[in-house]
């Protein structure tokens, strides 16, 4: 299995660039990472922001390793985006997915994503309200995709969401997504499938698995989240928690599904009060386990 990391666990904690991407490196023993926006908000002034984000793909660079994509974390997934309920809001989702774009053009980074968006609550009820919305998200993504090819990248991703009143939610959405920007776009979109999202059980039910998934959506999933899940939250645990997800169940689907380019980024989310100590042991533990898997 090819393991990275989402730069998650870092937040608040190990900010500093030189110092994270030495953790990275020598202590997690680890040589992909994806870089969360949590880190460098797209949406701070661009000359500061940008010099920022350069900083930290230059001390990867450095500690040999590489930044294979950028993504939305926590403060950007608040957000409607380019499915909120009001024009003006719907381009402040776009020029936010249009700042990450520019961000990670100048760290050199191939590719960005985030979640497509989600609606609200009444529009989310509303099946003409839905389709009217996604109709003008789908001209809007298209339009980032030409930006994003202009910025020098070579895909975007959208990673789905357990929520019903986001899109996509289950894999019969992103199947649509996928196929309504297919050929469409100036670069290639792709999914960045969450394990943890996958399994939501209440939403989901007996389709809650990644074989499902994988049957629906497959060609089209080019990167994973890997967190310990229970099934009926979006619990973003650690594999030293028990759970659904062993390292067992993660190395058959690999080697099922000939999985070989592709990436499980490790996407945990620990609470911000705990030690950093504890959360910098909790790793290693974790990436020991899933190697042994």
């Amino acid at each position: 299995m090819k393991l990275g990391l989402n730069l998650s666990f870092a937040i608040k904690r190990c900010i500093e660039s030189e110092r994270l991407a030495t953790l990275v490196a020598e202590d997690l023993d680890t040589k992909y990472v994806q870089f969360t926006w949590d880190l460098v908000d797209p949406g701070w002034p661009a000359q500061t922001r940008d010099a920022l984000a350069k900083d930290y793909a230059k001390a990867f660079k450095s500690a040999g390793v590489t930044v294979e994509s950028t993504f939305g974390g926590l403060a950007s997934y608040t957000y409607s985006h380019i499915l909120a309920p009001s024009p003006e809001l719907r381009a402040l989702g776009r020029d936010h997915l249009k700042n990450a774009i520019d961000m990670t053009a100048a760290m050199e980074v191939p590719a960005a994503g985030m979640p497509f968006g989600s609606f609200s609550a009444d529009d989310a009820l509303n099946p003409a309200r839905r389709e009217e919305i996604y109709k003008e998200a789908l001209e809007i993504y298209v339009g980032l995709s030409r930006h994003a090819k202009e910025r020098g990248l070579s895909m975007l991703l959208v990673e789905p969401v357990p929520l019903a009143t986001e899109f996509p939610s289950t894999a019969a959405d992103a199947l649509r997504l996928m196929q309504d920007l297919d050929g469409q776009t100036d670069v290639p979109v792709r999914l960045c499938v969450d394990w943890g999202h996958a399994m939501f059980e209440p939403l989901f039910g007996t389709d809650a698995n990644m074989d499902h998934w994988a049957e629906v959506v497959g060609p089209w999933m080019a990167v994973y989240h890997i967190q310990q899940t229970d099934g009926h939250y979006d619990r973003h645990w650690n594999f030293t928690h028990d759970g659904l997800v062993t390292p067992e169940l993660l190395r058959n689907y690999w080697d099922r599904y000939g999985l070989t380019d592709q990436t499980y980024f490790l996407e945990i989310i620990f609470a911000f009060e705990e030690r950093d100590e504890i959360v910098l042991e909790d790793m290693k533990a974790a990436l020991k386990l899933l190697r042994a898997g």
